[in-house]
């Protein structure tokens, strides 16, 4: 007799099962897959619309329409009464603007008694050329009497048609420029003495109520004033900061505490540090508002503590055995820290500080709160100086109710984000350059 052999009951829809949950999951992780590309996608978009919406707008900002012609310095109009010996005010009060009319006429072939066409022939060019050819005259008292052939600009309205910013086919009652004026800038681009240059003056030019004559000199100046404070107080103090407590300070509750307001500090609204800079920095040591001193210490209260962060975990990154084998060797604790855990850490601490600097040169609110959104025509010689930064610009410039500023605005936007995109792009390189793996 033999014995019977037992087989395990199987059934077939087992594997059917197994199959169906194989292809759920697979399923799922296509689906997953597929809301990253959208996510992804959607957001590009936004960034390409931004992207077109302040390019498309602002490209036409780093050209200004110019007007090159010859231009008579009469002693009539500039010292009548031959006074500039006794009296050089006199240079000062001229009538430049009238010499850049009576020469445009006389280019034109206008009738200088035709006063509505001399109206027209006054808003044609920008009233900068007061300035312009104030400093030249006072430079140079000689040149009074001679024949000069003067580069200046056109007016924003003038320059706005010029780039096609004016629909100049509706009638000439709906729009700023009249078809005299429109004729003439045909008539000087024939002649080849109208046209686009670079605008240097948007990068050297202080502010003005002209937008011809708006710039980001002051702004780039304050800005870069502010950074170097930044850097020179922010970097230290947030190291040393770090450094304390992540290799000297004792793990308990109140270096748990510090920890969490170091954290909270970095999620802090900026508007808030703009009060802190107003009541401390200004109110109570008294630092004169609007300087790029009081900007920066303010802009370094709020950078501090993403430097700490980004420098602990720098820190935190380096592996215990370096430490432990600089110990076992006999090196001090002090040597440790800054002869082998530092000189280790310190891509990751520059690439936050950067950070740190590139979001610290987008801020705006605090500035607006201890008086950086002043009217600064001057460049700043000196960080106590009066001066803006090229946020603070940007949100003066949109507030301003000439069509021509929107250029200006959408311009220094356009200058902003290269400058953030050239310190970010540094971070990365820096960190790809000098970062090592464990």
């Amino acid at each position: 007799m033999t014995d019977a052999v037992f087989t395990p009951k199987t059934t077939s829809t087992a594997p059917a099962r197994r199959d169906i949950g194989i292809k759920r999951r697979y399923a799922a992780e296509r689906r997953f897959r597929m809301y990253g590309v959208i996510a992804i996608a959607i957001g590009i978009f936004f960034l390409c619309a931004l992207f077109f919406s302040v390019f498309s707008k602002g490209y036409t900002a780093f050209w200004q329409t110019t007007i090159e012609i010859p231009v008579l310095l009469d002693e009539k109009v500039i010292d009548p009464s031959n006074e500039r010996a006794s009296n050089p005010n006199v240079l000062i009060t001229a009538n430049y603007p009238l010499l850049v009319r009576n020469a445009l006429a006389d280019k034109l072939g206008v009738e200088k008694t035709n006063r509505p066409a001399m109206r027209d022939m006054t808003r044609f060019y920008s009233d900068g050329v007061r300035l312009q050819l104030r400093e030249m005259v006072m430079a140079d008292p000689k040149l009074i009497g001679t024949t000069q052939t003067i580069k200046f600009l056109a007016a924003a309205d003038i320059d706005s048609a010029n780039k096609g910013q004016i629909d100049l086919s509706v009638d000439q009652s709906k729009r700023k420029v009249s078809d005299l004026q429109v004729g003439w800038m045909k008539t000087l681009k024939d002649e080849g003495v109208m046209r686009q240059s670079f605008n240097t003056g948007l990068f050297t030019m202080g502010a003005s109520s002209r937008p011809e004559t708006s710039g980001l000199g002051v702004a780039l100046i304050g800005s870069l004033y502010m950074m170097l404070i930044v850097l020179v107080f922010a970097l230290p103090i947030g190291v040393a900061a770090s450094i304390y407590l992540e290799e000297y300070a004792r793990k308990n509750r109140f270096t748990d505490i510090i920890e969490v307001n170091i954290n909270n500090l970095a999620a802090v609204p900026s508007i808030v540090f703009g009060l802190l800079g107003l009541a401390v920095f200004i109110n109570f040591f008294g630092m004169p508002r609007s300087a790029s001193l009081v900007g920066g210490l303010v802009l370094t209260l709020m950078t501090l503590p993403t430097i700490i962060i980004a420098t602990r975990a720098a820190l935190r990154a380096v592996p215990p055995s370096i430490r432990a084998a600089a110990l076992g060797l006999g090196a001090s604790k002090t040597q440790v820290v800054f002869h082998h855990v530092l000189p280790l850490a310190a891509p990751g601490i520059l690439t936050g500080t950067i950070i740190g600097l590139a979001q610290a040169l987008g801020e705006t609110a605090p500035l607006l709160l201890i008086g950086m959104v002043a009217f600064v025509a001057n460049a700043p010689v000196t960080p106590m100086d009066p001066a803006t930064a090229l946020p603070v610009q940007i949100f003066m410039w949109a507030n301003e109710a000439e069509r021509a500023f929107v250029e200006r605005t959408s311009g220094a936007i356009i200058v902003l984000l290269l400058f953030l995109a050239v310190m970010n792009i540094a971070a990365i390189i820096l960190r790809r350059r000098f970062e090592r793996r464990w």
